[in-house]
């Protein structure tokens, strides 16, 4: 049985190896039926990318197999911007040449999804698109945003590194066949912030050599643009109506409808670019922004430098250096060191100068070191303080070149000895990031619902990281009140019967204002109020007041002692009335009357109530009752006023005292 198995197995094998000697054989007689392929023809373009094709013979009466031509791209450097598109040249072409009886200006139709390799062209200023070719040239795109070209009519796959037929694409960085390491993604909001100061504010700024870049700005206001080269030549671009235009060398399309912006610009960018937005109405505007940022700071491998000994055996070493590719120029390692992508090379160490010293000349060395002699080496002092906290400085050292001898002495050796290595840098910059600046959150509702009040917004010191800290200068800090009318007429009716002496609304507000916020300086900082002592009638409420400061390394709250706040103390009592004890009029003495409406009498408006003593007493004797005279008062020149004037504020209650105890003489 295992024979017979072993027997067949050798049949198949047998069969198997003559099928592929003439699967072999059937392919190189294909292909000797050809001639030779012929010498690569002139390329159908001269900038832009196009191709260039080769033939070959058939040698046999009978057909070869497989095709007589073949083709390749050619002249892949890009074409200068004054040479137009290739597409829109063959549109043009026809202009001298009349289509039914009438000449045209022709311009070229795009990226048509069904036979992108013809030539269609629409007529300026009029709606008629024609085929005026059945192919476009070869080496035409077959798309705008696309490497593809048109061969023979035919759309045949380019990739990246312009290769027929290859599938390799550019990564987002612009890198053929890259992995993205060479760029960042950055992406953004922007919310408008309108102030009686500012026509325009700056959104974001995006550097040179930036890709696929987008804008979305939603409201009422407007973008434009800012440039600057790298030659330092600046411009400005108002971007007032929808296209695709140039800025710079750079193409932008720009999109306006009337409640939204849209701006793209695929890149690179030649220059510069920064965004800014004007303001055109009362509404906040917002803009959304991506894009991807290239590391214009990488390191870069230097070459060997020089032998350690001229012969008999040395070493030699690289090394790295940060380098500016904008400025084709080596930069401090700082500037490195900013993108955590940037990972610095180590340094290779190679032998040289192997080659025996002459007999003659003994053992020459350039540094006769060994082992246990270690080279010369570049020693630096700590660097200075910083010169800003913020927004950029500059800090330095000493670099000095020194050797150790055996004895470990350390001592200062010309600066030659140390060239083997790069000395380094003696200034770098320091603080780089933003200083902080002052944030403005929105207003809160007005506090009153008619007339006039007040409203209030939080306004925090942020820094760079977005985090609230201190440092901000209070001479540049926006306002945390202002003031505000709610067009709705207040309307009282004169009341009678006594009513509950609430706080006005301005008190209110000014309560709101006394919620001090704990911060780094030691400040008064008062809780809340506690309930009135009373249920009816005139009593009192305290509070606790504490001398609070803001720890900023961990960020918490500490008490300290009342005598390490400044200033004035805000009070820890106050008298509160909580309404009549019952429905009659209640009477008061002079003292209760100041204790409970004097404090009342501290508002910000121009016209307020106020008490203006007593009427005459109802009776001359036997008991009788004066009424608390209340008038609208202007609080600047003492004089009274219309009752009208007083509206916004609430009316003090009625107030009545007895009078003219005595007896009355008998009759």
């Amino acid at each position: 049985m295992e024979g017979c198995r072993w027997a067949a197995a050798g049949t198949l094998l047998l069969a198997s190896l003559v099928l592929s000697s003439r699967t072999a054989r059937s392919e190189e007689d294909r292909d000797s039926l050809w001639d030779a392929w012929g010498s690569w023809s002139e390329c159908s373009r001269t900038c832009g990318g196009g191709a260039s094709y080769s033939l070959r013979r058939c040698l046999s009466s009978k057909t070869c197999e497989g095709r007589n031509i073949r083709y390749r791209t050619c002249s892949n450097v890009d074409c200068p911007p004054e040479a137009g598109d290739f597409r829109a040249q063959q549109c043009s072409a026809h202009n001298d040449v009349k289509y039914q009886g009438q000449f045209y200006e022709w311009l070229p139709v795009s990226n048509d999804p069904d036979n992108p390799c013809s030539l269609k062209c629409q007529a300026r200023g009029a709606a008629l698109v024609v085929e005026l070719a059945p192919k476009v040239l070869d080496g035409t795109r077959c798309y705008t945003e696309s490497l593809d070209m048109c061969i023979s009519g035919l759309c045949q796959i380019v990739g990246c590194d312009r290769q027929l037929g290859s599938a390799v694409k550019e990564d987002n960085c612009g890198v053929c066949n890259g992995d993205g390491s060479t760029c960042r993604l950055v992406r953004g909001q922007y919310k408008s912030q309108l102030s009686a100061n500012k026509l325009d504010d700056t959104v974001v700024a995006i550097p040179y050599g930036s890709r696929q870049v987008r804008l979305v700005l939603k409201g009422p206001d407007h973008l434009y643009l800012e440039t600057k080269t790298l030659q330092g030549v600046k411009s400005e671009n108002s971007l007032s109506s929808t296209g695709s235009f140039l800025v710079d060398n750079s193409s932008i399309d720009f999109q306006k409808f009337p409640d939204k912006e849209i701006l793209r610009i695929p890149g690179p960018l030649t220059a510069d670019f920064t965004i800014k937005i004007r303001y055109a109405g009362a509404a906040d505007s917002s803009v959304q922004f991506i894009f991807y940022q290239p590391i214009i700071h990488r390191w870069r491998e230097t070459d060997f430098f020089p032998c350690s000994a001229s012969c008999g055996g040395g070493y030699q070493l690289t090394s790295a250096e940060c380098f500016d590719l904008r400025s084709n120029r080596v930069v401090a390692d700082q500037y490195c060191h900013y993108y955590p992508e940037n990972i610095k090379p180590k340094p290779k160490l190679q032998e040289c100068n192997l080659d025996p010293c002459p007999a003659s000349d003994g053992y020459k060395q350039i540094m006769p070191y060994d082992l246990y002699h270690p080279l010369p080496r570049w020693e630096s002092t700590p660097w200075t303080a910083c010169s800003s906290s913020c927004g950029g400085g500059i800090q330095s050292r000493s670099v000095s070149c020194v050797e150790e001898d055996i004895q470990g002495h350390i001592s200062p050796v010309e600066e030659w000895k140390c060239m083997y290595t790069p000395k380094m840098p003696v200034v770098q910059p320091c603080n780089i990031f933003d200083c902080p600046k002052w944030l403005a959150q929105e207003w809160s509702p007005c506090t009153v619902t008619c007339g006039q009040g007040l409203r209030y917004r939080v306004v925090l010191c942020i820094d760079h990281r977005g985090m609230h800290t201190g440092g901000c200068s209070p001479k540049t800090k926006p306002h945390i009140k202002e003031e505000c009318i709610v067009p709705t007429p207040c309307y009282k009716p004169k009341e009678k019967l006594p009513v509950e002496a609430k706080l006005p609304w301005y008190k209110q507000a000014q309560e709101l204002e006394e919620g001090a916020v704990v911060s780094e300086e030691p400040s008064f900082i008062p809780e809340a109020w506690s309930t009135c002592s009373v249920t009816c009638g005139v009593g009192s409420q305290v509070r606790l007041v504490k001398c609070q400061v803001l720890l900023s390394f961990s960020q918490s709250v500490a008490d300290l002692p009342i005598d390490e706040c400044e200033g004035p103390k805000p009070v820890s009592q106050r008298a509160c009335y909580s309404g009549p004890c019952s429905g009659e009029a209640t009477e008061y003495t002079p003292e209760e009357t100041e204790l409970l409406y004097g404090s009342l009498q501290e508002f910000d408006e121009l016209y307020d109530w106020e008490y203006e003593g007593f009427t005459q007493c109802s009776e001359s004797c036997g008991g009788g009752v004066q009424e608390a005279v209340v008038t609208c008062l202007n609080k600047q020149t003492r004089e009274t006023a219309d009752e009208t004037l007083c509206v916004t504020s609430r009316r003090p209650p009625q107030l009545l005292k007895a009078c003219s105890l005595d007896p009355c003489p008998p009759r």
